[in-house]
C-alpha cells in the first residue's frame, strides 16, 4: 500500500486557534456559576492564577517541542527522554483525552440541540456530528484549520456582543451598577483558600494547549513556531476567559439570580440580552463543541499515526499518510467509529476519562525538561537553573495540586485504561525483555 507523508502547510495562527478551539472559549459560562459560588464573586482572580500555574506546564511543552519537533507530543517526549516503555505508557494515558474529548463534545451538542429540537431522536445528533468532523478531518489539514478558524472567531464574536450587552446593562443599573470596577478581581471577602479551589477547577478550561504539538509535523519551521503557538494559545484562551468572566462577573455579583448555578450558562445569556441573544448565545456554544471536536479529531489521529510508526500498535493501519490528502486518513476514521460509543456513554463519565490523561502527559513534560535539563548540564547557570528546573518544577507542582483534586471515577477509570495498556506493554516487548521500535525521525528527513 502506497502511503504519503504529513505535509508542512500549517502556519502560526493555523496552530494557535486549533489550540483556542481546543479550550473552547464558550466554556467559561458554563463553570462560571460554579466557580463564582466558591470564590464568593471573585472568578476572575480565580482565572488569572490558572493561567499563571498553566503557563508553567506551557512552558515545559515549548522547550521539549525545540528539541524534538515531532508530532508525538508527551509520547515522543517521554520516550526518548526517560524510556521508550515508559513513553508508551504516557502515551497511552494520553489517548484517554484526546480520544474522549470528541465523544465529550458529541455528548455536549446532543446535549444542546435536543434541548433546542426535542422532537428530533437525540442519536442523530450525535451521528451527524461525528460524521461531519470525521469527514472535515479526512481532507486536508489546511481546510480543517480553516473550518476551525472560523467556529473560533465566531465564539469570539458572540463573547464580544455578550461584553456589550453586559455593559449597556450594567450602565442601566444591573449588576454592581459600574463598568470601571475592581470588584471581580478585590473584595472584602477575598478568600486565598476559596481562590485556589476555583482555579483547580478552572485549570481544566486550559486543557488543550497542548494539543498543538501532535501537530508538529505539520507546521512550517516547528521548532519555532509550535513554541509560540503553546504559548500564544494559553495566553489567549486565558485572555478570552478573564475578559469574559469578568465582565459576567459585573453583571452577576453573586449566585442568587441562577436557580441551578451549575448550569447557569442558559440563564447567564436570557439576562444580559433576551430570547434572541440566548438563541445566538446557544450557536456560539455549538460553535465551540465543533470547533474543539475537530481539534481533538485531528490531534488524536496524529498521536496513533507516531505510535503506528513507533510500530507499537499495527502500522499498516496507524501508520498510513494518504497519499493525495497527506492525512492520517485510517486514523481519522478510526477515531471517528470510536467517537460513536458517545451514543451509549454519559457525560459524566466520557468526561471523567478525559482529566486522567491530561494530567499524565503534563505531569511527565515537566519531568522530561528536568531530566533533559540534567543530562546535559544546562542547569548550572543561573538563567539554566530558573528555566529548565525551577520552571518545570512549579509547573509540575500546580499539576499535583490537580491530581490531589481529580475526581475519584477519573482516577479509577484512568488506572483500568493504564492498566491495559502495560498488559499490552508487556506482550508487546515479551515481558520489558525487548525495547519498543522506534521511529528515527531524524533519517526520514
Amino acid at each position: 500500500m502506497q502511503t504519503g507523508k504529513l505535509k508542512r502547510s500549517l502556519n502560526l495562527w493555523h496552530i494557535v486557534l486549533l489550540g483556542v478551539g481546543y479550550m473552547t472559549p464558550m466554556v467559561v459560562f458554563d463553570t462560571f456559576g460554579i466557580v463564582s459560588e466558591k470564590t464568593g464573586g471573585h472568578v476572575p482572580t480565580a482565572y488569572v492564577i490558572a493561567l499563571s500555574a498553566m503557563l508553567f506546564t506551557a512552558s515545559s511543552y515549548g522547550k521539549m517541542v525545540k528539541i524534538y519537533p515531532q508530532a508525538g507530543s508527551s509520547y515522543t517526549y517521554t520516550q526518548k527522554t526517560i524510556n521508550p516503555h515508559l513513553g508508551f505508557l504516557v502515551g497511552w494515558s494520553s489517548l484517554l483525552d484526546y480520544l474522549f474529548l470528541p465523544m465529550v463534545n458529541g455528548i455536549l451538542t446532543k446535549i444542546y440541540l435536543t434541548a433546542l429540537f426535542p422532537e428530533v431522536y437525540p442519536w442523530i445528533w450525535v451521528v451527524a456530528f461525528v460524521l461531519l468532523m470525521t469527514t472535515i478531518n479526512l481532507f486536508n489539514v489546511n481546510f480543517a484549520a480553516n473550518f476551525n478558524s472560523f467556529l473560533v472567531f465566531f465564539q469570539m464574536l458572540v463573547i464580544v456582543i455578550f461584553v456589550a450587552l453586559v455593559v449597556k446593562g450594567v450602565m442601566s443599573g444591573e449588576g454592581n451598577g459600574e463598568v470601571l470596577s475592581v470588584q471581580p478581581f478585590f473584595g472584602p471577602h477575598l478568600e486565598m483558600s476559596t481562590l485556589i479551589s476555583g482555579a483547580t477547577i478552572l485549570c481544566f478550561s486550559f486543557l488543550g494547549f497542548d494539543a498543538v504539538t501532535t501537530l508538529s509535523e505539520e507546521t512550517s519551521n516547528p521548532s519555532k513556531t509550535v513554541p509560540r503557538a503553546i504559548f500564544l494559545t494559553a495566553l489567549i484562551g486565558g485572555g478570552l476567559f478573564v475578559t469574559a468572566s469578568f465582565f459576567t462577573q459585573l453583571f452577576f455579583p453573586d449566585v442568587s439570580r441562577f436557580s441551578d448555578p451549575e448550569a447557569a450558562s442558559p440563564e447567564i445569556a436570557l439576562f444580559v440580552g433576551g430570547k434572541l441573544f440566548q438563541a445566538f448565545f446557544l450557536a456560539g456554544t455549538l460553535c465551540g463543541t465543533l470547533a474543539s471536536g475537530l481539534a481533538s479529531h485531528a490531534s488524536v489521529s496524529r498521536l496513533l499515526y507516531v505510535m503506528g510508526r513507533d510500530q507499537m500498535i499495527p502500522k499498516k493501519l496507524f501508520g498510513f499518510i494518504h497519499p493525495k490528502y497527506n492525512t492520517p486518513f485510517f486514523n481519522v476514521i478510526f477515531v471517528g467509529s470510536i467517537s460513536m460509543v458517545a451514543l451509549f456513554l454519559d457525560l459524566v463519565t466520557a468526561a471523567s476519562l478525559i482529566n486522567f490523561g491530561a494530567l499524565i502527559a503534563f505531569t511527565f513534560v515537566n519531568i522530561c525538561v528536568i531530566v533533559h535539563a540534567i543530562r546535559n548540564k544546562s542547569f548550572r547557570t543561573i538563567k539554566g537553573f530558573l528555566s529548565t528546573i525551577l520552571s518545570p518544577v512549579l509547573g509540575a507542582a500546580s499539576v499535583f495540586i490537580l491530581w490531589l483534586n481529580l475526581e475519584m471515577s477519573s482516577l479509577i477509570l484512568g488506572i483500568v485504561w493504564a492498566v491495559i495498556g502495560i498488559c499490552y506493554l508487556l506482550y508487546r516487548t515479551k515481558w520489558l525483555t525487548e525495547s519498543p521500535p522506534l521511529f528515527h525521525f531524524e533519517k526520514a528527513q
